[in-house]
């Protein structure tokens, strides 16, 4: 069973991690998907990308990796909150995958051994 948590461990690093480098790659189209009430929308898109590779990072290395889970499990919630919900139907997907990952993210936090 070690194997398979490792499998788990590994690919979800490495999702987390792409999703951040192609949230970076496409920050000026996800620009408008920042809430108005943020000043600097293109700063918040680059350092969410850029929190989702750490996070990738992290969890590779094994470096803080609870510490990494905890807060992106924390992001990735805030993300559903403020920006998939208010788009009601449209955002349904999107939701629920930031909240899947969210969980997801928790529970590798409560489960890391460092």
């Amino acid at each position: 069973m070690n194997s398979l948590g490792f499998v788990g461990k590994l690919g979800f690093a490495i999702v987390i991690g792409y999703l951040g480098v192609v949230q970076m790659m496409n920050a000026k189209s996800l620009v408008g998907q920042v809430p108005n009430s943020l000043p600097y929308p293109i700063v918040f898109v680059y350092l969410g990308g850029l929190t989702l590779v750490a996070a990738g990072v992290s969890l590779l290395i094994n470096k803080k990796s609870q510490l990494a889970m905890l807060l992106l499990g924390i992001l990735l919630f805030a993300y559903a909150l403020l920006v998939d919900l208010p788009r009601g139907n449209a955002g349904m997907t999107d939701l629920l995958r930031d909240i899947g990952l969210a969980c997801a993210a928790w529970f590798i936090c409560a489960h890391a051994n460092e």
